[in-house]
């Protein structure tokens, strides 16, 4: 009996493919990987982090850089932060794709004596946790005992030790999940899930998911592009504009005023966690966001994904945004199961079982 191959796939920007705005690919593409495979996926907008059998690989518009001696990664557009037995350290992007990463870093940090191999996965570290910027480490309460943690562009979501969340950083866009507006300097927990256990958390640009134990799925925070599957009034205006091509103006601002009048049927900020209900009421085991899209998982290994879609990072082959789940019909063509997801700022990365 074959055994079934993981193999990872992308649709939308890839960084390891184009240098600029790249035309709509047809449908997911295969990552590279040579005889080793890919393991797993870091990306951020103009690069991506893999690790192959062989170790950690930089790619980067054709460029492809080893790692070696390195067992994590952290990547943004300004540092790329790497980890491994000798401790953590950052560069500049552009050192880091010159492959300058026998200079001195921008920042580093070792493990405490004696600490064994970390279990927590980047950005934690032993007493608190990295962002890949100025001033790159900071500590966490004393008490608060972190599984996970990750990081939006002005936010922080942490998994607690019994499926709490807590959450802190930026709250203009309601990221927060806390009701306001307002940011909070230190960890808060989230007390609108207090007492629903939650096995994952992510973070996008500025929005926030979570999902329980009993594999629901909870949003909150920016909407304009649908990233909460909500209804969005900028979604619902850029269709209209789309359907009224050509049959001039007078239509359009009827259609306009219709929605003005609507209004309250839009959400643009969801300052509190809501529960989504995904087709044929399906389980979910894990969430990734984008900058402004979402992709979730189902337990039978099915892909759904929403929001802003116009580099085809949706996987619908299609630049459409959408303020609905949809199933990502192209995996289920080819038969292939959906095991992780990683979303880039402007991507979709799969790992699937290929029969």
């Amino acid at each position: 009996m074959a055994v079934p191959r993981r193999s990872w796939l992308v649709f939308g920007f890839s960084p390891e493919e184009a240098a600029g705005e790249p035309e709509l690919g047809p449908g997911p593409r295969r990552l590279e990987s040579g005889p080793e495979g890919v393991r797993r996926v870091w990306p951020a907008w103009s690069y991506v982090v893999v690790e192959t059998g062989a170790g950690l690989e930089l790619r980067s518009a054709g460029l492809r850089r080893a790692l070696p001696g390195w067992v994590e990664a952290l990547p943004s557009e300004t540092h790329l932060v790497l980890r491994g037995p000798a401790g953590a350290r950052a560069w500049p992007r552009a050192a880091a794709l010159r492959g300058e990463l026998g200079v001195a870093p921008a920042w580093s940090r070792d493990p405490p004596p004696g600490s064994l191999e970390p279990r927590d996965p980047l950005p934690l570290l032993p007493g608190g946790f990295v962002i890949p910027r100025p001033p790159f480490f900071s500590a966490l309460p004393a008490g608060l005992r972190a599984r996970r943690l990750v990081l939006g562009c002005e936010h922080v979501l942490v998994l607690g030790a019994v499926g709490e969340i807590f959450t802190w950083g930026g709250g203009r866009h309601g990221q927060l999940g806390h009701g306001t507006l307002e940011s909070e300097p230190q960890p808060r927990l989230l007390e609108a899930l207090a007492g629903v256990a939650m096995r994952a958390v992510a973070a996008g640009g500025w929005h926030s998911a979570s999902v329980s134990e009993a594999g629901d799925l909870y949003v909150w925070g920016w909407n304009e592009s649908g990233q909460l599957a909500l209804p969005s009034k900028a979604l619902a205006e850029e269709q209209a504009q789309d359907e009224a091509a050509g049959t001039g103006d007078t239509e359009v601002t009827a259609h306009r005023e219709q929605l003005a009048a609507e209004d309250t049927a839009f959400i643009s900020i969801q300052a509190f966690p809501a529960l989504l209900d995904l087709p044929q009421e399906l389980e979910v085991s894990a969430v990734s966001c984008g900058s402004r899209h979402t992709a979730a998982l189902t337990r039978d290994g099915q892909l759904y994904t929403w929001g802003w879609g116009k580099y085809g990072q949706l996987g619908h082959e299609d630049k459409a945004s959408s303020d609905q789940p949809r199933r990502v019909e192209a995996l289920v063509a080819a038969g292939l199961r959906v095991e992780e997801v990683t979303c880039g700022p402007w991507a979709t990365y799969v790992c699937v079982l290929e029969p």
